[in-house]
């Protein structure tokens, strides 16, 4: 995580912004000799009424409490979406959210008698993405749900998840700019700061996306995949969350030939149970203590 990502994030959101939006998107012309992918800080000042020097100050981290108003303008002129518009009057509102106090991260019991008599892949994860606890058939459909795995790093990191998702650019997306949105005021958080250094170093897609800034809320959805035996399963995904952990489960649609298949998997999963080397329990099993050793 960069110093300017502590210390001037609403600058550095607005720089984000205003480069993902052309002068066409805005209704201005292009011109010649533009040297900036977006919108020059001169053009956001104009449209959102205010001083190109005060634009300025905003950026820079000169003035980091502007008015509602005037945020307002800015989210208009950067076409921001509701959850955006949100993250950007919190960074300029100086109302930051209490800190949360550092613990470790545990599966409550009942999650874990859940997971255990669930029907449907399912698995409990952190709010960086780290997977706490798993049912066998969640393991069965991607051995990356195991506990101690990191499901932003699988899917940045590992060919085989790669692979797995149909569409891995919407998917990397949406996740990268979940994170943000999780991490919040807590950027001296040190599993945040750690996740975030090890993906800097060692995935230009997550470089490149988390220069954009994008902010997003992973709510529920259809999952497309490729799964390496059962072929193309398509899957509703609920996260629900659970007290500070989020239950995610996967379930087809109801007599449908993704349902089959998810059907075929179980009794897969329930004759040869996942298991760890010469043949001890593995860790799709879910933890008999539900922490994964991270601390918060």
């Amino acid at each position: 995580m960069t110093d300017e990502d502590r210390t001037n994030r609403l600058g550095a959101y607005l720089r984000a912004r205003r480069d993902l939006v052309s002068p066409a998107m805005a209704g201005l012309p292009a011109g010649d000799n533009r040297r900036v992918p977006g919108l020059r800080r001169e053009e956001v000042a104009m449209l959102a009424g205010i001083s190109a020097d005060y634009y300025l100050r905003l950026e820079r981290g000169r003035d980091a409490n502007p008015s509602v108003q005037v945020l307002e303008s800015l989210a208009r002129v950067l076409q921001l979406d509701d959850v955006e518009r949100a993250y950007l009057i919190g960074l300029g509102t100086g109302r930051p959210r209490a800190r949360r106090r550092r613990t470790e991260e545990r599966v409550p019991e009942r999650l874990r008698h859940l997971l255990a008599t669930i029907g449907v892949p399912a698995f409990v994860e952190g709010r960086s993405f780290d997977v706490l606890a798993a049912n066998d058939l969640a393991v069965a459909l991607s051995p990356r749900l195991r506990p101690g795995h990191n499901r932003l790093r699988s899917l940045l990191l590992d060919p085989e998840e790669q692979a797995f998702q149909r569409d891995w650019t919407a998917a990397t997306a949406g996740i990268v700019a979940a994170l943000r949105a999780n991490i919040g005021d807590d950027v001296d958080d040190p599993r945040f700061v750690e996740l975030v250094g090890e993906l800097a170093l060692s995935s230009e897609r997550f470089r490149a996306l988390w220069a954009r800034h994008d902010v997003r809320t992973l709510e529920g959805g259809t999952a497309a995949i490729d799964h390496p035996v059962l072929g193309e399963l398509r899957l509703h995904r609920d996260k629900l969350p659970v007290d500070d952990v989020i239950l995610v489960v996967y379930y087809p649609e109801a007599g449908s030939d993704s349902d089959e298949k998810l059907r075929m998997l179980a009794g897969l999963a329930t004759a040869t149970p996942a298991s760890g080397p010469e043949g001890t329990p593995g860790p799709a099993r879910v933890d008999d203590d539900g922490t994964t050793g991270v601390r918060r």
